[in-house]
């Protein structure tokens, strides 16, 4: 990675659990990648916001050419500065630590509200990119040397995926590791899914075996809505996100965008009678699985009812399937 912090590879260098005293105490990389593990922007939207309250700064950043297609993943021009240059933005993926490493630091009374904070805050880096096209074994090494250079103690993966649920509910949030580790000290589960993934299991396989050990939080989005961001999704991440790393991330507008994007659709869905009564099936499943009295019967049978919609395998993540790098997808 350009401007890493030490040029020679790392990959030989390794960790364990055990040198960091346990996964919240050490350096955690937060990452998400825009592209097929992206549904609604929620986990990119969740660690822009990170970038944007964080005092960080770029560490190390992947050379486009190398991993990616441009025809694939076309660069973008906007306006550049007071100047009026255009500038051209290429997809990559950049790597940002906190200017003050390890120091949380007391924000100040008028930008309280602004900041993130908690004893962790100091130790958050971020790591925000585009899923690249090509060469996925030497971009995850090229990340893991630049994360192994930044003492990276643990790294959290950020998901989110297109799934057969209302937007009326509660965003659903499936958390996972396959460090046992990190299992028994947050009491989270193991994924048992088994098939086709993207960079992020990629990426979480590859830091396992060089000693990072892994969590990944994945959201899913009503796929009737998979053409707009989902802020409502990315508060969900948000939330979860500040329970598990121990720290506090300010909302902003993230609140009131998320009920506008309900309310939204609320609208919408009251024009269609055809789209509130899909809703209304999805809300019943939902609230069947989610009440106190639901048995592990109906919790199976709702399962099996949704692996049989998706037993041909015609439809894309795009098209109202979830994405399959999730952790419940079959």
């Amino acid at each position: 990675m350009d401007g890493a912090p030490c040029g020679a590879p790392r990959r030989k260098r390794f960790r364990t659990v055990t040198e960091a005293n346990g996964f919240l105490n050490g350096r955690l990389l937060v990452v998400a990648f825009e592209g097929w593990n992206d549904a609604g922007e929620a986990a990119t939207g969740a660690v822009g916001t990170l970038k944007d309250l964080l005092d960080v700064s770029p560490v190390a950043e992947i050379d486009p050419e190398i991993y990616f297609d441009y025809q694939f993943n076309r660069p973008t021009i906007s306006a550049g500065g007071e100047d009026g240059r255009r500038k051209l933005e290429w997809p990559g993926a950049v790597l940002y630590g906190p200017t003050t490493p390890a120091k949380a630091g007391a924000p100040l009374a008028d930008d309280a509200q602004l900041r993130v904070s908690g004893t962790n805050a100091g130790n958050i880096y971020l790591l925000l990119g585009t899923e690249p096209s090509r060469s996925w074994k030497g971009f995850a090494a090229e990340i893991l040397d630049a994360a192994l250079a930044a003492d990276v103690g643990g790294i959290v993966f950020l998901g989110a995926m297109l799934a057969d649920v209302p937007h009326t509910r509660p965003i659903s949030i499936f958390v996972s590791s396959d460090n046992p580790q990190v299992r028994a000290e947050l009491q989270v589960e193991r994924s048992t899914y088994e098939g086709p993934v993207g960079i992020l299991s990629v990426l979480a396989i590859a830091a396992e075996e060089v000693g990072i050990p892994t969590l990944s939080i994945w959201a899913s989005v009503p796929h009737y809505v998979h053409n707009a961001p989902s802020p409502k999704a990315m508060l969900a991440l948000i939330n979860k996100l500040e329970e598990i790393i121990d720290v506090v991330i300010p909302r902003g507008d993230l609140v009131s965008e998320a009920d506008e994007w309900q309310s939204g659709i609320d609208t919408l869905a009251a024009e269609d009678d055809e789209m509130a009564a899909y809703i209304g099936q999805l809300e019943q499943a939902r609230d069947t699985v989610d009440s106190p009295e639901a048995s592990g019967e109906a919790i199976a049978q709702e399962f099996e009812k949704y692996l049989r919609k998706r037993g041909d395998g015609r439809d894309g993540p795009g098209e109202g399937r979830p994405p399959t790098d999730s952790p419940r997808q079959p």
